[in-house]
């Protein structure tokens, strides 16, 4: 019998949250226990269907097809090896970051473990969906509970930064949308029936001057959604506002949504366009590279400074995809699963520590490290992962990103080494003055050591970050065949930006390579 996996993994959060209507609201351990019994059954299914993944092939697997609306407009998912571990990233994020809530929220806990789940349903139909429609569908239906969880349990900024978060997100993908409707018009006007299949799409032949039109459209929502430089306004103001778990998935989740959207549908969709584009957006991923972490290094807030981070980790995430190489690609998924890791566990780490101190001015804290020794240790395992350790899940995803940026463009390498020295003047020297040296104040002498269950939520993070280090290949194994499908897809089209081997023949003055387009 086959399963309905992709299905499932939406249905369970959906029927979590229908059930949670009708508990009652009192009942703190009721309302967690079936949320977090939800979610840990979607991890269970997002893991079966990890290890029944067969890695050799680029084909979509698990998938499921159903008539919906017509017109090319289906109900179509299944995963490659990219959308299946950013599935497996969610599913195994969720809980962690619903257990972190537990005395962060004491309003509306119903609504908010509601809000929670209808999220979760809605990033995992994002990665699962291979219909251009029913991914917009999933894209829109993730913004609204984002939006209450920032707006209703966010901090004293919370309606600035939500407001700030839904206009800005959706005036790219309304964009998005109309280019979605042409693409569907211009699929039906070949003779053939009108499609929204990703895949099918991929064969369709565009015009160079619609593609143009077509990719920015795409390309908006995206770099928004990333984000990229200088469309990361909202970034800051969102992470520093939203409650620890909207943080953490808002990091470790939603940005990659837009790496994952060029990668799925902007660069294939429209490879002449990206041809001409791509330069352009890797000259803005180094400027996220460079101006994240000179901006992280002079944040005053903890909360603050991890959120300029993610700008800067993920330029360098943009930058690997735009090199279009294996290594580049491979590099920048397995990235997109440490980033989600490392900052999700900063952030939980950020979040524990302004619970007990109800601030996270770097100013007010020193000598942490003696009064929390545990809560120390985990920080800074966090952040030697951000900053790509060896031994830590970072160094390799970073170590492919460089290899693979520096095979399509060495000067574009030899641009984004900033990154790995900016996170760890930023990061250590965030650890040196909050954990280290005397004792601040009483404030932090009267802090308490991380607690039971919140060791509970963090170890299971730290160690995947030592098995990503240590173990790459359980990841990649999954991907590598994914990604050699996409880069042989774009060769295909012999119109993107691909390093070809130097062609033989005799050297000489002016001999320059060439770069097939």
């Amino acid at each position: 019998m086959n399963i309905p996996v992709l299905t499932c993994l939406m249905a369970l959060p959906l029927a979590g949250a229908a059930l949670l209507v009708f508990l009652p609201k009192e009942r703190k351990e009721v309302l967690y226990g079936t949320a977090l019994a939800v979610t840990l059954l979607v991890l269970v299914l997002a893991v079966w269907m990890f290890i029944r993944f067969d890695g050799s092939t680029a084909a979509p697997q698990f998938v499921e097809r159903a008539a919906w609306l017509g017109g090319g407009i289906q109900y179509h998912l299944g995963v490659d090896g990219i959308s299946l571990v950013l599935i497996l990233l969610t599913a195994f994020l969720v809980p962690l970051a619903l257990l972190s809530s537990w005395n962060a929220i004491r309003a509306k806990l119903k609504e908010y473990l509601f809000f929670l789940l209808l999220l979760e349903a809605g990033v995992i139909g994002v990665f699962a969906a291979l219909n251009l429609f029913l991914f917009y569908v999933f894209w829109e239906a993730m913004l609204i509970p984002m939006v209450f969880l920032i707006g209703v349990w966010g901090g004293p900024r919370r309606v600035y930064a939500a407001t700030k978060f839904v206009l800005v997100t959706m005036s790219g993908s309304l964009l998005m949308l109309a280019a979605i409707l042409v693409l569907g018009h211009l699929s039906g006007q070949a003779g053939s029936p009108t499609t929204y299949d990703i895949f099918e799409l991929y064969r369709l032949a565009i015009p160079a001057g619609t593609q143009t039109w077509l990719f920015l459209a795409f390309a908006l929502a995206f770099a928004i959604k990333v984000p990229i430089v200088p469309l990361h306004t909202w970034l800051p103001d969102a992470h520093v506002e939203a409650p620890t778990a909207g943080s953490v998935l808002l990091a470790a989740v939603l940005l990659k949504m837009g790496a994952y959207g060029f990668l799925r549908l902007a660069i294939p969709l429209f490879p002449d366009a990206a041809a001409r584009f791509l330069p352009a957006l890797a000259g803005l991923a180094i400027a996220g590279i460079l101006y994240g972490g000179f901006m992280a290094l002079v944040q005053k807030d903890i909360k603050s400074l991890v959120a300029y981070s993610s700008v800067s980790h993920m330029g360098l995430i943009m930058l690997a995809l735009f090199s279009l190489n294996i290594e580049s690609v491979q590099g920048a998924v397995f990235q997109m699963l440490n980033h989600g890791l490392s900052t999700g566990l900063l952030f939980l780490l950020v979040g524990i520590l302004y619970e007990r101190a109800h601030t996270r001015a770097i100013a007010d804290f020193g000598g942490v490290a003696r009064v929390m020794p545990v809560f120390a240790g985990f920080f800074l395992i966090a952040s030697l992962s951000s900053l790509g350790l060896p031994g830590l899940n970072g160094f390799v995803g970073e170590f492919l990103c460089f290899y693979g940026i520096f095979g399509a463009n060495p000067i574009w390498a030899v641009l984004a080494v900033p990154t790995v020295i900016l996170a760890a003047a930023y990061l250590l020297g965030l650890v040196r003055r909050v954990m280290h040296g005397p004792v601040a104040n009483d404030l932090v002498r009267n802090l308490k050591d991380i607690s039971a269950r919140e060791i509970v939520v963090v170890v299971p993070i730290v160690v995947m970050i030592v098995w990503m280090g240590l173990f790459p290949r359980t990841f990649l194994a999954k991907t590598e065949a994914s990604v050699a499908g996409y880069i042989q897809l774009l060769k295909g089209h012999d119109r993107v930006f691909v390093r070809q081997p130097a062609p033989a023949r005799p050297a000489g003055p002016g001999q320059a390579r060439e770069r097939s387009l």
